[in-house]
């Protein structure tokens, strides 16, 4: 099967890792202890066929499947995961910066030595082989999160024998970003999974072939799978509509239509597990002050962008998590477009109006939540204009200055970005975006901080819940951003690919895909 994507991933190595583009690829190469059931938010076994948590909350047994071999003949066992676990607590030097191992610092906090004073106490302590399929991690704390986010392909079980071999601990800074030196992310990702690479000529194409030694025998279906990057949407769709391709993930909503008229083809739909919002810059006057944040969220028209640019695929975002998700608050506060509200208020703020603001969007980029956001920003605008603001445009490409200038809280006063979620909790939502010191927000709320600490370290689902709900009521009471979209992102296919699952969280298998007739 051939398949495009947007772009090239950038490194093989999962825990080095944060794009979607780069976990396409190392999903079919690499399993973790625990996955998603095809096409949910589920948790299922993986490499792990249980697990259980002690009373102490910080002791987790994970139970191995056997007759698991990485891509080398090496045995996969206990032992393999401590080493895994134990690679990435000792991470040091160029591995410690957030470009390297941006997941393990969110979900981990820190390192054995922590090189870098922003850096938290470790959440992991240790990890101890009994026998050869049983593994127990222990952690210093309590936490909610922890066998949820195994699912992230950051955690992938990588073949330790190969990691030594081809230089996988090997990395250095260049140009402010981190780059590996090895051989190991480019030509020699070792795994469990269904697929190996073959070869990666960038700019052109991944190819994996099928593993001969995968655990399952009735996958993978296919023999192999080609990835190509296909960076323009039309492009990707003329591709798929010729038959060059037989899928394209990032199918813009404007172009749903052209695929559903093409006897040939098919539209397939991924679950809405996004948010789209607009970063309010809080500690930034004249957004240091409620009244004009408030005039912010009554000045953007929510329902308009979302009715005008998403071709029916979104709904208006109140919160900011998808409603999917256990923690969702139904009871926030709302904020419909109301321009005569947002004037008297901006009025008692004593800014202006007209009340004159900066608002950043990104360029060269199409995101699930963001198919067009210079559309999106020329009709926020218009409509904040309307409702007492004067509004200074700022524009950049997405990769490396705009996505930069966001989360160090220098894009404006407000600026368009969103999210998709990595795995099935609220905190790799609202816990992402507002626990501890947030540059991307500069919000200070210590109750707030208070709440999502608590929620983090709650193991008990029901509490949880109500801790996440009761943050939500909070954020869009203090506004510290305003969320406007949840989508549901459409793939294109050939009519005769069978067996394709749409993940949540954007990173599909393709062990279970399989070629109908013409």
């Amino acid at each position: 099967m051939i398949y495009a994507g947007a772009s090239d991933p950038t490194y093989l190595d999962p825990a080095l890792v944060s794009d979607g583009e780069s976990f396409r690829v190392t999903k079919q190469i690499f399993e973790s202890l625990v996955d998603f059931a095809p096409g949910t938010t589920r948790l299922v076994p993986a490499l792990a066929t249980s697990w259980s948590v002690a009373k102490n909350g910080r002791t987790y047994t994970f139970n191995l499947r056997g007759g698991v071999r990485f891509h080398d003949g090496t045995a996969f066992n206990a032992a393999a995961v401590c080493a895994n676990f134990n690679r990435w607590f000792n991470f040091s030097g160029p591995f410690q910066d957030a470009s390297a191992t941006l997941y393990y610092q969110k979900i981990f906090s820190g390192y054995r030595r922590n090189e870098n004073a922003t850096l938290g106490k470790p959440l992991y302590q240790s990890c101890r082989a009994v026998g050869g399929l049983k593994a127990v991690v222990k952690l210093t704390r309590k936490n909610g999160p922890f066998v949820p986010s195994l699912v992230l392909s950051a955690f992938s079980m990588q073949s330790p024998t190969a990691m030594a071999k081809y230089g996988a601990n090997q990395g250095t800074i260049r140009n402010g970003v981190f780059a590996p030196i090895g051989t190991y992310a480019f030509r020699n990702p070792t795994g469990t999974g269904p697929y190996m690479l073959e070869k990666w000529t960038v700019g052109e194409s991944v190819i994996l072939k099928k593993n001969p030694r995968y655990w399952n025998k009735k996958q993978p279906r296919l023999a192999r799978i080609i990835i190509r990057p296909i960076s323009d949407n039309t492009a990707r769709v003329q591709a798929l509509q010729t038959g060059e391709v037989f899928g394209i993930d990032l199918l813009s909503p404007p172009l749903v239509a052209t695929v559903r008229g093409n006897s040939r083809l098919k539209v397939l739909s991924r679950p809405a597990f996004n948010v789209a919002y607009v970063t309010i810059q809080s500690a930034k006057p004249p957004m240091n002050d409620i009244r004009v944040r408030r005039a912010v969220a009554y000045g953007l028209n929510r329902q308009l962008v979302v009715n005008s640019f998403y071709a029916g695929r979104a709904q208006v975002a109140h919160a900011f998590m998808p409603p999917s998700l256990p923690g969702y608050a139904k009871d926030v506060v709302k904020y419909s477009f109301n321009p005569t509200r947002a004037r008297q208020l901006l009025r008692e703020a004593g800014c202006g109006p007209p009340c004159k603001i900066e608002f950043w969007y990104p360029t060269g980029i199409s995101r699930p939540y963001m198919p067009d956001p210079k559309a999106n920003y020329e009709a926020f605008k218009a409509s904040l204009e309307q409702s007492g603001f004067d509004v200074q445009t700022t524009s950049m490409p997405w990769r490396p200055d705009y996505v930069k200038n966001v989360n160090q809280g220098t894009a404006g006063h407000l600026n368009l970005i969103g999210w998709t979620g990595d795995y099935a909790d609220a905190d790799n939502f609202i816990g992402t975006f507002f626990q501890g010191d947030s540059p991307q927000f500069q919000e200070k709320n210590a109750a707030l901080d208070k709440l999502l600490n608590a929620a983090e370290q709650e193991v008990n689902q029901a509490k949880r819940i109500k801790m996440y709900q009761q943050a939500n009521r909070l954020i869009m009471q203090n506004l510290p951003g305003v969320p406007y979209a949840h989508s549901t992102p459409a793939l294109g296919f050939q009519k005769r690919v069978q067996g394709y699952y749409t993940s949540p969280i954007g990173t599909d298998l393709f062990k279970t895909v399989f070629l109908g007739g013409q």
